[in-house]
C-alpha cells in the first residue's frame, strides 16, 4: 500500500473514531435526561442542554472532515459508503442530542408536577428502551455488524409498543382529572421524542448496513417499482403476429 492510500486510510480510521466520540455524547445524554424528567433535577438538567453545544461543534468538524475525504481523496465502493454512512450518521446522532435536550427543556416546563406512578414508569421504560436502541446502532458501527445493525428495526418495535401504551395513559390520567392539559401536552411531547430517538438509531443502523453490504431497504421499494414499470412496458408492446386491421391508419 502506498503512502497516500495509508494516509487515506488514516484518515477514514479519524473519521470512524470520531463517529464513535460524538455517538457517545448522546448514549451518555440519554439516560441523564430520563433522570431529570423523573427526579426533576435543574441543575443536571443545564448540564445536558448545554453540553449539546460540544455536540454541535464536534458534529460540524467531522462533517467537513469527511467533504474534505470526499473532495480529495474520491473514495470508490466500500471506502465511499463509509464516507457517505459517517456523513449520514452525524445528522441522526446530531438530532438525537437534540431530542435529549427537548426532553430535559420539557422537564423545565413540568417543574414541581407530580406524575401518576404508571406514567413515571414507562418514562423510565421509554428511556431504557431509547438508550439501548441507540447503543445498539453504535455498537454495530464499532463492530461491523450487519446482523445487529438489521435487528434494530424490529427491537424498535418494543419502544413503539411502550410509546402508545404512554399516550394511552396519559389520556386515562387526563380525563380523571389527575392531569393538567398543558402538561399533558408536555407529556405527549416527550413521549414522541423518546419515540423518534429509536427512529434515529434504526436509521443508522440502516446505514451501517448500507456499509458493509451496500443494502438499504429502499432497494426493495425500488425493485418493486421497476418491475411494476417493466411488466407495465411489456402488456402495451404490440406481438410479433399482429395484424393491423385494414383501413386502420395512426396519425
Amino acid at each position: 500500500m502506498n503512502e497516500l492510500r495509508k494516509a487515506f486510510h488514516h484518515r477514514l480510521d479519524e473519521i470512524h473514531g470520531d463517529i464513535v466520540r460524538i455517538a457517545a455524547l448522546v448514549t451518555e445524554a440519554i439516560p441523564k435526561g430520563t433522570e431529570v424528567l423523573l427526579s426533576g433535577d435543574l441543575n443536571l438538567a443545564d448540564v445536558v442542554i448545554t453540553g449539546d453545544d460540544l455536540l454541535d461543534a464536534r458534529s460540524l468538524e467531522v462533517e467537513e472532515k469527511c467533504f474534505q475525504v470526499l473532495a480529495l481523496q474520491a473514495p470508490m465502493a466500500r471506502d465511499l459508503r463509509a464516507v457517505i454512512t459517517a456523513v449520514h450518521m452525524i445528522g441522526e446522532i446530531e438530532r438525537s442530542g437534540d431530542l435529549v435536550v427537548n426532553i430535559c427543556k420539557a422537564a423545565r416546563r413540568m417543574y414541581g408536577v407530580d406524575l401518576d406512578p404508571k406514567l413515571r414508569g414507562l418514562i423510565a421504560k421509554m428511556g431504557e428502551q431509547a438508550h439501548q436502541l441507540f447503543n445498539y446502532a453504535v455498537t454495530s458501527y464499532v463492530e461491523s455488524d450487519a446482523a445487529l445493525a438489521g435487528a434494530i428495526n424490529d427491537r424498535d418495535d418494543v419502544l413503539d409498543q411502550l410509546h402508545r401504551e404512554y399516550i394511552q395513559s396519559i389520556f386515562e390520567t387526563h380525563a380523571s382529572h389527575q392531569l393538567d392539559l398543558q402538561v399533558g401536552v408536555q407529556l405527549a411531547l416527550i413521549g414522541r421524542f423518546y419515540e423518534r430517538i429509536g427512529d434515529h438509531a434504526v436509521n443508522i443502523g440502516e446505514r451501517v448496513r448500507y456499509m458493509i453490504t451496500g443494502w438499504m431497504p429502499e432497494h426493495a421499494g425500488a425493485m418493486r417499482v421497476q418491475r411494476a414499470e417493466q411488466a407495465a412496458m411489456e402488456s402495451l408492446q404490440i406481438p410479433d403476429d399482429y395484424d393491423e386491421p385494414e383501413g386502420t391508419t395512426f396519425p
